[in-house]
């Protein structure tokens, strides 16, 4: 009786070894025929299927300067898209362990929106709250009919709308030098491979914010320059 018991629960085990080694087949036939659906859907010529050589300016807290540096990425080829990304990698090698102006991992962009100039001016927004304490204007987009809208320079010029994460900004180290660096980072890494855009402005979840992290102005509109030239200075004043 007991062997009998014995082979019972033998045959019990080895079914339910053999029901789970075929649950265990099918389950990964379906995860890899999905993994295989989701290739053939994507197109051979996607934006980001090859990389190309471009340009970031990265910042160097030590020296207080910031200094280009090539880099080999797949970028997407429509223009806001790729004004992200290159913002993207740029702020992600400050991540990196042993980088030169170390900041908090994670997304710092929310979007870009690139606008055809002439549309910025220096006029106050009526509509805007004033920051307490502040002597600081915010200012707002004008139309290109005011008499001092920027220009562009070339055709085709436009202004680029960085939108920040709060996340990121929040998160942002404090100090002079260390919040015009990272703007002095942005502005010149975007003039390095969209040389159409000619001014910069930043928001902040969307909203007008008065600086970075405490002192890097974020209401006022950046010329977008080559920012490693020796005359620039941390400030980001043009």
């Amino acid at each position: 009786m007991k062997q009998r018991t014995q082979r019972i629960i033998f045959w019990v085990l080895a079914g339910c070894i053999l029901v789970m080694a075929v649950l265990l087949f099918a389950s990964r036939q379906r995860q890899r025929d999905r993994v295989g659906s989701v290739a053939d859907d994507t197109p051979i010529d996607a934006p980001y299927s090859n990389t190309e050589s471009i340009t970031l300016v990265l910042a160097n807290d030590a020296e207080g300067v910031v200094s280009a540096a090539d880099r080999q990425i797949a970028l997407p080829t429509e223009t806001t898209a790729r004004a992200r990304a290159l913002l993207d990698h740029l702020v992600a090698e400050y991540a990196l362990p042993g980088s030169p102006h170390p900041l908090p991992p994670g997304a710092a962009v929310d979007g870009v929106f690139l606008v055809p100039l002439p549309v910025a001016g220096h006029a106050v927004d009526p509509n805007a709250t004033p920051v307490a304490g502040s002597d600081r204007t915010i200012t707002m987009i004008v139309p290109s009919t005011d008499a001092d809208a920027i220009q562009p320079q070339t055709p085709g010029g436009m202004l680029a709308v960085i939108n920040l994460r709060g996340s990121f900004v929040n998160a942002h180290p404090s100090g002079v030098e260390t919040e015009s660096l990272t703007l002095l980072s942005m502005i010149g890494t975007l003039h390095a491979n969209l040389p159409q855009i000619e001014q910069i402005r930043f928001l902040v979840d969307g909203q007008p914010r008065e600086t970075l992290a405490g002192h890097a102005d974020l209401l006022r509109t950046y010329p977008s320059r080559d920012t490693t030239a020796p005359s620039v200075t941390p400030d980001v004043e043009p």
